[in-house]
């Protein structure tokens, strides 16, 4: 994408070389609707990404015929700007419901055209300027005596403004910077504060799960996580073990929150200790999938563990409502131990199951057994 361009008068729009392909960007929609015929009226409207996960919404006032991928020259406060059509056609309306957006379309920012070569020119230049300008603001900063991180800076595509991204734990004083910074590059400036998400879906790298950062992939919009959400799910409330490279809790874990709960619907309540003729059971874990409550004899320890089937605590708990006390955790098994079933994954899940057991072949090599000498002599 950094390539330079060639240009020619009388030369048609050529795009920069694009490092992805087609519909694979993080900011790029599936159009389900594509297979339907252009229809002038529905692209009335068209969506375009910029960098760092910045979309907008603006008005084809000139009717052009617009793609997804096509480069445009968007209005800008000043100026225009430089981006690309993510979205067009009816699924920009759909687009807009979804996130409840209510624009008035005589207010939209325009489309002025399709990108020229001097636009592109000129777009190059100015996002070449954009890592020596975050490097030397970094320094500003930082004799400014300023607790802020600069993470990235985005120039306009006219290079008379630029956006700069920062990252900051308390309130940040920076007009100076700004002053500083429009001085010694000759541009507006616009300060936009991120979070560690962010940042880190900027950097990119590999997760735990050993496969690249989904913030860097598809996530774009980060919803809030707790801990509440680990407890759903019944995993160890560790912070080094739940938190991701940008030091917050782990967005994957809001991925299969909704099954956990609505699995745990009708299971029985994990605070009521279950009653027994020999003592109480007091709750420690349980396997929300496979329908499973862990009970031990201490309240505060892991003792004696037993797994119990959530049907069977169920049965317990109205028996102890009615002041009865069953005399075992579970029905039918005289050692408190239920069958697990021929489940080859619980079944295979020890950590031996790698090792394999030799058995050496009698008279074969150093296994051999040669008889004693005092054998060989009442031989």
């Amino acid at each position: 994408m950094n390539e330079d361009i060639q240009v020619q008068p009388a030369e048609e729009p050529v795009k920069p070389e694009v490092k992805y392909k087609s519909g694979t960007h993080k900011l790029n929609e599936y159009n389900w609707l594509a297979d339907l015929p252009f229809d002038s009226l529905h692209n009335e409207v068209v969506e375009v990404r910029f960098k760092n996960t910045r979309k907008g919404f603006y008005r084809n006032v000139n009717g052009l015929k617009l793609e997804v991928d096509d480069l445009v020259a968007v209005e800008a406060s000043p100026g225009h700007d430089i981006g690309y059509v993510s979205m067009t056609g009816f699924l920009v309306l759909q687009q807009l419901k979804k996130m409840k957006i209510r624009p008035v379309i005589e207010e939209m920012k325009k489309v002025y055209r399709k990108a020229r070569p001097v636009d592109l020119q000129k777009w190059e230049e100015a996002r070449k300027l954009e890592i020596p300008t975050m490097l030397r603001s970094r320094k500003i900063a930082e004799n400014l005596g300023l607790a802020m991180k600069i993470g990235d800076v985005e120039y306009q595509g006219d290079k008379t403004k630029a956006i700069f991204y920062y990252l900051a734990d308390e309130r940040v004083d920076f007009r100076q910077l700004i002053k500083v910074l429009a001085e010694e590059f000759h541009i507006r400036i616009e300060m936009r504060q991120i979070g560690a998400r962010q940042e880190a879906g900027r950097i990119g790298g590999i997760g735990t799960c050993g496969r690249e950062l989904c913030c860097s992939t598809h996530v774009t919009n980060f919803v809030s996580v707790t801990t509440s959400h680990a407890r759903y799910q019944d995993l160890s409330l560790n912070p080094q073990k739940l938190a991701g490279q940008c030091g917050k809790l782990k967005c994957c874990l809001n991925y299969e929150l909704d099954c956990y709960i609505d699995a745990q619907r009708e299971f029985p309540s994990k605070e009521v200790p279950l009653e027994l003729a020999g003592g109480t059971a007091w709750f420690m874990k349980m396997e929300v999938h496979t329908g499973v409550y862990w009970y031990s004899t201490d309240p505060r320890i892991a003792a004696n563990l037993t797994a119990v089937p959530v049907d069977r605590v169920r049965e317990i708990m109205q028996l102890n409502r009615k002041g009865v006390k069953p005399e075992s955790l579970l029905a039918g098994t005289p050692n408190n131990r239920m069958e697990r079933g021929n489940d080859l994954l619980l079944q295979n899940s020890g950590l031996t199951r790698f090792e394999t057991k030799s058995h050496p072949h009698e008279g074969k090599g150093r296994h051999r057994q040669y008889p004693r000498r005092n054998e060989r002599k009442q031989q």
